[in-house]
This record gives structure tokens, sequence and C-alpha cells, in this order.
């Protein structure tokens, strides 16, 4: 038996808990440099609030309605996750993060005849010492869990479902919508609905040939996993990321080019920390550049090249490929909202390939690695790299940003007496 724990509201919630006034008030989350909607209470979703909506497009909705925006708080967000998982460590040794907000735990094994009762109490647990809603989803497989979790979210009054017979795992993938299936993504989703599948259970019914021949083995472990057999397994250690992206939108649009120059290498030096952190090294280099897409007085401009390196995690070495490919693709033309890096043919650092011309490497992985020790013992980003300059109006803009009460001693809740 898998369950499928998820933070309701997640950033919304967590804004909550440490202003209990915003209760029952409409709330939302802003993106990096507050753009976009990311998160919304359920009061906003009432008001018609969708997700990926730029602000400027709902400033009178949100005055209107007295919504209340906050920019995102990362730092916030990223500890209370860690404690609401170390809470469902309490209930089982086997818990996988699956996001910041939710992960699978594993029951198997354990006496699932008070199960449903172990939901409960996990649920309250997570209210009292975090003060985040959670909705709980049991079922035999993970995939189930997902539409357990969603049944619990929207149907039941406890917030805990469980689907542990195959008459509940009929009705579940009834009133499941095929783009509500975890693992079917839009593409699918699209065909499906032209064959005439418009529901979970609609999916279960198509013969295994013409699933293995439209969606490969994928589309048929996706349909075992519904009809109650475990083919997906608990990843208890996250896989290392097949690719790492860096990228900003400015708080303004600019031509300046040793402005965005040096943006780009901040990029560029980000992701050689990640692939430090989990010893990875990169094979490509790509940097991509774009205007104001919401700009509707000048012309629209995107472009990318990738540079390909020799297996690399030193900074040194991302951040002269990214300058070289910006002179590739910048043009002096256009005013940019957006740049960006990504890393990707990444390889284990301790398997990746020699080369007879890469003899600094051993240098530069000194330098990465005392550099990298100086910023986590004295803070973020105290050393870096002089390209990278000492540009700040393409930091995040926080307009909206609440304390991070829980990760800052100057930023604890102060209660007065």
């Amino acid at each position: 038996m898998y369950a499928l724990v998820d933070g309701n509201n997640f950033y919304a919630s967590c804004e909550r808990v440490f202003n209990p006034g915003l209760q029952h008030k409409p709330v939302v989350v802003l993106s990096n440099n507050d753009g976009i909607i990311i998160a919304r209470s359920n009061e906003a979703k009432a008001l018609g609030i969708k997700m990926g909506t730029p602000a400027f497009k709902i400033k009178d909705l949100v005055n209107q309605n007295q919504v209340v925006a906050f920019s995102s708080n990362y730092a916030l967000y990223g500890d209370m996750s860690q404690r609401m998982m170390q809470i469902f460590h309490d209930f089982t040794p086997a818990v996988e993060v699956y996001s910041i907000d939710e992960a699978f735990l594993d029951f198997n094994g354990f006496d699932l005849s008070h199960i449903r009762a172990t939901g409960v109490k996990l649920r309250q647990k997570v209210r009292k010492y975090i003060g985040i809603p959670v909705s709980v989803g049991f079922a035999p497989t993970k995939t189930l869990a997902k539409i357990a979790n969603r049944i619990a979210k929207k149907h039941m009054s406890d917030g805990v479902a469980l689907i542990d017979t195959p008459e509940k795992i009929k009705k579940a993938l009834q009133m499941t919508a095929i783009e509500d299936v975890w693992g079917i993504g839009r593409q699918h989703s699209r065909f499906l609905q032209q064959h005439k599948v418009k529901t979970a259970w609609d999916f279960t019914q198509l013969s295994d040939s013409f699933i293995r021949k439209k969606m490969s083995v994928t589309g048929l472990r996706t349909k075992a996993e519904l009809l109650g057999t475990a083919c997906i397994p608990l990843e208890l250690i996250p896989p290392p990321r097949k690719a790492i992206r860096t990228a900003r939108s400015f708080v303004k649009s600019t031509a300046d080019y040793e402005f965005i120059n040096e943006a780009v290498a901040r990029f560029a030096a980000a992701c050689g920390e990640k692939l430090r952190q989990q010893q990875s090294a990169a094979n490509l280099l790509t940097v991509f550049l774009r205007t104001d897409k919401f700009d509707k007085k000048n012309s629209y401009y995107a472009n990318s090249f990738t540079v390909q390196l020799s297996n690399t995690s030193s900074g040194i070495d991302l951040v002269k490929a990214a300058k070289k490919a910006l002179k590739i693709i910048y043009k002096k033309d256009f005013t940019y909202k957006k740049a960006g890096v990504l890393v990707s043919g990444l390889v284990p650092e301790k398997n990746r390939q020699l080369s007879l011309f890469d003899t600094h490497y051993s240098k530069h992985r000194q330098v990465m690695k005392i550099m990298d020790q100086i910023n986590k013992t004295n803070g973020y980003h105290v050393l870096k790299l002089a390209a990278e300059g000492q540009a700040s109006a393409w930091h995040l803009k926080q307009k909206y940003r609440s304390k991070r009460y829980t990760t800052r001693w100057q930023e604890l809740i102060e209660i007065k007496v």
C-alpha cells in the first residue's frame, strides 16, 4: 500500500502559517521577478485566477477583490517542506520526496487494518506541528495513490481517501479525467481524447497492443498501475538530474551587452555549482536569450546557441563557453527581457572522459572546491568569479516577499505582549 501526501496550496499555506489573518482570504504567490501566478489559495481559484497568468493582466481583479499577493519565498517554502517531510518519516522509513510539497510513502508490510486512521493521524500531526493542511491518498500503486490524493482533496471531508478494492478502483477511474492521470502527458491525452478515451477507466479498456503501439511500454505500465499492479518502485534516493538550467527575467528590458554578459556568466557559474553538488560533469552548454514576449510595440526575438564542452563542472570553463555563445546570438537592435544557461549531456564526475588538452582541469577542481567550501561556510555567493560582476538588477525582484521566518535570525517572527 502506497500513500501520496500533498500539501494543499502549499506556497499559499506557508504564508498563512505565519499570518493567520490571511485565512479565508484570496492569496496568490508570484514567480521570479513577480511575473506570473504560480500558486493560489482556494479563494483565489474561486475568483477565476488561473495558474501561469501574468500578474499585470489581472491587476484590476486583484485590487477589486483584495487579493493578497506575495513574491515567491523559496527559503521559507523549502524549510517548511523539509519539516513536513520529516514528519512523514515518523510514520514510515520509506519516503520518496516527489516535489517540494508532495511525497510517496510506502506502507507495504504494515498492518493495513487501520491504514485510513493512520492517514487521519498523519494529517493531524502535520497540521499541529507545521500548520500546513495536507491531503492523503492510499492505494496499491503510486499511480492510483495520485488519483486517491486528488479524490481526498476534492471530495473527502477529512482529507483522506482509500482505494483498496476492485470496486473502489473502478469508481475512482471512472471519475478521473484522462488528462489528470499521472504519466499521461498532454500530447497523449489529446490523442486519447480523439479516440473517445475520456476517463482513466476508458484507458484501461484499451487493448494492450493498441497502447504498446501508440504509447510504448510506458503506456502499458500506466495501465497496469491503474488496474492495481504496482510497476513503479519507490525512489528513496533521487536520481541525478539529466540537465541543469538557470535562467532569470530581468527587472527591466535592456540592450546593455555588458549587463547581459555578467548575468549569463552568473547563470553559468550557478550551473557549475549545481553540477558539483550532484558530482556530475557536462558535455554541452546552451545559452538562450529573448525579448519581452508581451511587448506589442517591438519585434520579438529569441535565439540560443550550444557549445561543446570537454565534460566539465568548472565554473571557469562554463563561464568561458557561455560568453562565447552569447556573442553569437546577441543582436544590439533588441532589448532583452530574459536570459539563461542550460548544461546537458551530464555524466558522473568520476566517469568523465579524459582529454590530452584539458590539463588545467585538476587545477580548476581545486579552485572550485575551495570556492564551494567558503560559500558554504560564510554564506551564499560570498566568493565568485570576476566575470559575474557586481550587477544586481538581474537578481530576483521580490517586492512582496514575506520574511524568511524559519531560516534567518533577524527575520524571526516577533510576538509583542
